[in-house]
Formats: structure tokens, C-alpha cells, sequence
């Protein structure tokens, strides 16, 4: 190795920072006008392998920075600050339908970021230029994780870290179970309380074997609200997948449940409208023989809610949802009907005469964007292995690059605070100037 391959610099900035921050890639004293190849490696809690690579060219000065120079190939291509994380993938060789979901959040998400000489796609065996650390944390400093029991709930409370009292956000992920805590921690890491709720397998339902019905979230919801630390009058509810059942159900029929604001993400209002969880998973399950494999064995269940019904008895009834809500779709979601639930809602409002609400229904739609739109900069696979069905991975649909580019679609917002930015204003006007200016609706 030359004195000039010894002497290349790689600078990662900051080299230990929340998810969702951006994380500046310089290379400099390369050969100028060199070929490149920029990897990011991580090992996940599970100890699968994953890695993105880019291929580059240095300028006159043999340097490149990432955030100005475009990927002439790789797992991504063009000007992609980003691109590093969220594209990264299993490497060759893995299970297929793995998916990269942080578990411990105690701890960070750590990648090796390293440059090497060359275009290159396999890195056995392959010294690099240039290696260094990096740590993405969901936790920032100061916020506090609170395993939560009272009143037979399964959750964690998220506080940010000082006095509060703050708005506050009660997070339900989907159908395949277990406390997810990631978003939720996120949530506080910039100043929201947050409840992430396990409903689906908590252990009250393992212990009588019966799946919880809507007092579960009533007193979940009832023991947020009135925490000492949280505004009574800013809690909101996020939903993701088969979270959005429960929370539009919950919204338009619950006494208790009176969430400031929704946020319903990939998911459906399509259920029997008087149901429990048990009738809502009943009526999917008589459904069942509407799901379809593709010719990689991946299943296809957005055509378990189609076509939308025209019966109301089996549609939340929009018009008893008295919050702002914010509906986001992707087109190519293959997971749920979510782009037809989505006009459904808007027309029905518009039919029905309930024009506050249609204000209030907004959607983010992007061609080729899919099912569980996250975090930005952390990569969505396209399918999904889940423990309960052994014989498929399910499929979320989408291209990488869209799934990713549909969540920054305003430059310096954060997506998720700009969903629950709803919560934090003194007065409506205020409360939806954010989301308005955000997210349109795309007819």
C-alpha cells in the first residue's frame, strides 16, 4: 500500500447521534480523481450481517464528500447524504425476509463506515482505505425508559429528560405483537411523553389466553393522560398497520379515548364498526382466502379489506372522529388497502356533510412508497418474514429509494415531530399550520 493509501482520511460527523440525524461522509487525501467505494457494515441484535456501498469518484484534491458528490453505482445512486444507512441490506448470502428493527434501545445502532480503492461489490478478503465508528441512538441523553405494569397494561413510558410537564403520544405498532419501543423513545428524544403499548401479546392476554378488549387501551390511555409529567389536553395517538384499526376505532367510539390529534400510518378504517379486537381479527380471518402469493412465495394481504365496503357497519364511522387527523398512504402498499381506505375516508367525509373533518383528513401519497413508512434514514425491507407464518414472508411492497425519499419530503423537518407537532400549539389555527404546509392531498 502506497504512503498516499495510508495517509486517505475518512471524518464522520457527528460520529454519535440520534437516528434521524443527518451524518455528514468526508474522504479526503485520496488519489485525486480516484474511484472509490464507501461501505457502512452493521451487526444487528440478532447477528445478521447487513451492508450498503456506493461507488464514487474523488475530485482534484482527492477529496468527496457525501452530501455534494453522486454515487455512480451501488445500492443506491446519485446525490444520497444518506444513502449509506438507508439502503443498507442483509448481505449476500443471508435468509431472505429479514428485517432490521432495533430491540434494545438501551444501546446504539452501530455501523463501521469504511472507504476502500476501486469500485467494488465484494469486500472479502478486501482492505480498506479507511475505517471508522459510528453510533445511531434512539435515546437521546436524559430520557427516560419506565417499564410500565399498573392497571395489567404490557408498556414503556418514554419521558424526555427535565421537568415537563409535555404533550404526549401513544404509540401502537401492528399485528405481529411484542413491545416495540423504538419510535416511541424517539418520540421523547424530542420532547414528547411516550407510551409505546404492547396489545397484541401483553401478559394479561398470555395469561387468561383472550386477547384484550377496548377498556385495554382505555386505561392505557387514562394512565397517560393523567401522569403527573403530561399535558392532559395535548395526547395524541399514533398508529401503525394493524394500529390503525385500534386507534381510528378508538377515536370515533371510545368515552375515554379523546386524543388531541391522530396519526394513522399504513392501515385501514375497514372493520366491523361495533367490534372488539377479537371481531376485528374474525372478520379478517373469514377474509383469509383473499390473500395471494406471489411467484417468491410472499404474501399479498391488502386484498383481504377489498373491495372497500359500502356497508357503514363495517367502516369506522369518520364522522365520530372529533380530532385532527392525519392519514399517510402508500400507493404500493401490499400489506393493506391503505391509498383506497385513504380516498374512501376523504369522499365519505366530503359525502356525509362533516366538512370540518375533510379538513382534517390529510394524505401523503407517493407512487411506489409501501406499508410501515418509518423513521427516515433506517431502511424498510420490501418483505418480511413473521414468526406466525412459517410457509411465507409477507410483502410491504415499494421501491427502496421511494420508501425512503416519502419520508423527507420537507428539508430540516423531522418527519415523526412533524406528525405530533399537531399536539404542541395553544390554539387550532397554530395546530395545523405544520401538517397543512406538509402534507397535501394528492387527488
Amino acid at each position: 500500500m502506497s504512503r498516499r493509501q495510508r495517509s486517505v482520511q475518512l471524518s464522520l460527523r457527528p460520529s454519535r447521534g440520534q437516528v434521524d440525524d443527518k451524518l455528514a461522509i468526508l474522504v479526503q487525501s485520496a488519489p485525486p480523481g480516484g474511484r472509490l467505494t464507501l461501505r457502512a457494515f452493521h451487526r444487528c441484535e440478532d447477528g445478521h450481517g447487513w451492508e450498503a456501498f456506493a461507488h464514487y469518484l474523488a475530485d482534484a484534491a482527492g477529496s468527496l464528500d457525501v452530501s455534494e458528490d453522486p454515487s455512480l453505482g451501488g445500492t443506491y445512486t446519485g446525490v444520497e447524504q444518506m444513502g449509506l444507512l438507508w439502503s443498507i441490506q442483509p448481505v449476500p448470502g443471508s435468509k431472505p425476509g429479514l428485517r432490521m428493527r432495533k430491540k434494545n434501545i438501551l444501546t446504539p445502532i452501530e455501523f463501521i463506515i469504511s472507504v476502500y480503492q476501486n469500485h467494488i461489490t465484494d469486500f472479502t478478503d478486501q482492505v480498506p482505505l479507511a475505517s471508522q465508528p459510528v453510533e445511531r441512538w434512539y435515546m437521546a441523553p436524559g430520557v427516560r425508559r419506565i417499564p410500565v405494569t399498573d392497571h395489567q397494561l404490557t408498556a414503556t413510558l418514554f419521558m424526555p429528560a427535565g421537568p415537563g410537564p409535555f404533550p404526549a403520544v401513544m404509540d401502537l405498532w401492528g399485528g405481529a405483537g411484542q413491545l416495540v419501543e423504538y419510535r416511541a423513545s424517539l418520540f421523547a428524544s424530542h420532547g414528547f411523553a411516550a407510551l409505546a403499548l404492547d396489545y397484541m401479546t401483553p401478559k394479561i392476554a398470555m395469561e387468561t389466553g383472550k386477547m384484550v378488549d377496548n377498556t385495554y387501551f382505555e386505561r392505557a390511555f387514562t394512565f397517560l393522560q393523567q401522569h403527573p409529567a403530561v399535558l392532559a389536553h395535548r395526547v395524541a395517538m399514533v398508529g401503525l398497520s394493524f394500529g390503525v384499526s385500534v386507534t381510528l376505532k378508538m377515536a370515533a367510539y371510545s368515552h375515554i379515548v379523546k386524543p388531541t390529534c391522530a396519526v394513522v400510518i399504513s392501515g385501514s378504517h375497514v372493520q366491523p364498526a361495533e367490534g372488539t379486537m377479537a371481531d376485528i381479527l374474525s372478520y379478517f380471518d373469514k377474509n383469509g382466502h383473499k390473500i395471494q402469493l406471489n411467484d417468491k412465495n410472499q404474501a399479498i394481504m391488502r386484498n383481504l379489506l377489498l373491495p372497500i365496503p359500502t356497508d357503514p357497519a363495517f367502516k369506522v364511522d369518520m364522522g365520530r372522529v372529533q380530532c385532527p387527523l392525519l392519514v399517510v398512504a402508500g400507493e404500493d402498499d401490499q400489506n393493506w388497502p391503505a391509498s383506497e381506505s385513504a380516498e374512501d375516508v376523504r369522499s365519505t367525509s366530503s359525502v356525509m356533510g362533516f366538512q370540518i373533518n375533510i379538513v382534517l383528513v390529510n394524505m401523503e401519497k407517493q407512487p411506489d412508497t409501501c406499508w410501515s413508512l418509518r423513521t427516515r434514514h433506517t431502511p424498510e425491507p420490501a418483505h418480511f418474514d413473521l414468526q406466525a407464518v412459517e410457509t411465507s414472508s409477507w410483502l410491504c411492497g415499494g421501491a427502496s429509494v421511494r420508501r425512503i425519499h416519502s419520508l423527507r419530503k420537507t428539508p430540516g423537518r423531522k418527519p415523526w415531530t412533524s406528525c405530533v407537532a399537531i399536539c404542541t400549539p395553544e390554539d387550532t389555527t397554530r395546530m395545523w399550520r405544520t401538517p397543512k404546509n406538509n402534507f397535501k392531498i394528492n387527488k
